[in-house]
């Protein structure tokens, strides 16, 4: 076994973090026996048309809060002081230009955005600074994105429940797909329930409800 770190990645707007995130980086963590998992809140997103709602400082500080309590996950503030949209390809040279081993690192995704990989910064090479773990997302089967990606089929492996996702030995990297029973929450519904006034105490961690009512973000347009 490694005796280097493992390292998981999860990169996201998180405006708010909800538990959704949260049980997406925690099984991923477990199923690959992770020391570590980043989550990594964009300053300017490179896919999404519209801004975040919430500043870059108020996202953080929710996501702190969200992973309080859970030792192997951590907030990362790597793409939040660029002012220039932050492209994977380029968060994932950051950590292993600080020593992270590609072989050990891990780029946790959902089966929506992978499906558009192929128009990521940086691709096909970005495939090979990292493993990737796919995650399901509703309307997004796992078996049909891997029939939809025929020129990657060779990358794909599947990894069951209860079974340890191990990297290939020859130093490749892999897509690794795992089917986690994690919640449909969306950032974007939370806003919703928030614009006019529901609550959402049901899908984020209490201190992150806290801390937005707290400061007032994503307040109903009446106010």
């Amino acid at each position: 076994m490694s005796s280097l770190p493992r390292t998981g990645l999860l990169g996201g707007t998180f405006d708010p973090t909800h538990h959704g995130h949260v049980a997406v980086a925690e099984a991923a963590q477990q199923v690959f026996n992770m020391d570590r998992v980043l989550l990594v809140p964009a300053r300017v997103p490179p896919h999404r048309q519209v801004a975040p709602v919430a500043s870059p400082s108020d996202r953080f500080a929710m996501l702190e809060l969200a992973v309080s309590g859970h030792p192997s996950l951590i907030a990362s503030d790597l793409e939040l002081h660029d002012p220039a949209p932050a492209y994977t390809t380029e968060t994932l040279q950051r950590l292993t230009d600080a020593g992270q081993a590609t072989s050990q690192l891990f780029f946790i995704i959902g089966a929506d955005a992978f499906a558009e990989i192929s128009t990521w910064q940086g691709y096909p090479t970005l495939l090979d600074q990292s493993h990737f773990v796919v995650v399901p997302r509703p309307g997004h089967d796992l078996s049909v994105l891997r029939r939809g990606l025929p020129g990657m089929a060779h990358r794909f492996q599947e990894v069951r429940a209860g079974a340890m996702g191990c990297p290939p030995d020859d130093g490749r990297t892999a897509i690794f797909t795992i089917e986690a029973d994690t919640p449909d929450i969306t950032s974007s519904a939370i806003r919703q329930h928030l614009s006019v006034g529901t609550s959402i105490d049901d899908l984020v961690p209490s201190a992150v409800a806290h801390y937005i009512r707290a400061h007032h973000l994503y307040a109903p347009a009446t106010q």
